[in-house]
């Protein structure tokens, strides 16, 4: 059992550092922005008052907005490789498939979408934002990528 959680987390850590490189990649390809993680911790630091901001920006900084960003979304990466391991079954880590993963990737797509999104300010889906199409693309791209992420290293530790 232990075993099982440990590799779980792995999992959830692999397939956002997958994430992250994609990001990296479309910036220095194209010059897509590389996520604001500050603006993440400080949604994430205001979240006892409230859940949805107008303009995220707008709300009182915190000194440690960044590294709370980025450790919301490793534990957030983390949860998703559980949730994988949960769904899926222990059995899926001797003989990993791609499917769960992608499904998976493609439903927490909802997350960013219907409370993330929102909860800073850009609407539902993006749609406060001047392409949301484009947004709403990106991110269906970027949790694929997710998806590859938890499926290449769930194959790398088996």
């Amino acid at each position: 059992m232990f075993d099982t959680i440990w590799r779980a987390v792995a999992i959830g850590i692999g397939a956002t550092v997958f994430m992250d490189i994609w990001a990296i990649i479309l910036n220095k390809a194209i010059g897509q922005p590389l996520p604001n993680w500050g603006m993440v911790g400080r949604w994430v630091r205001h979240l006892p008052e409230k859940v949805f901001h107008d303009d995220i920006g707008k709300a009182a900084p915190y000194a440690h907005e960044k590294a709370l960003g980025w450790a919301f979304h490793y534990l957030v990466g983390i949860l998703y490789g559980v949730i994988l391991v949960v769904l899926a079954g222990a059995g899926w880590l001797a003989a990993p498939t791609f499917l769960p993963a992608f499904i998976l990737g493609i439903v927490t797509v909802g997350a960013g979408w219907f409370l993330l999104a929102p909860g800073m300010g850009a609407g539902w889906a993006a749609s406060k934002l001047p392409n949301p199409t484009k947004v709403r693309a990106l991110n269906l791209v970027a949790h694929t990528v997710f998806a590859l992420g938890m499926f290449s290293t769930a194959l790398l530790i088996r």
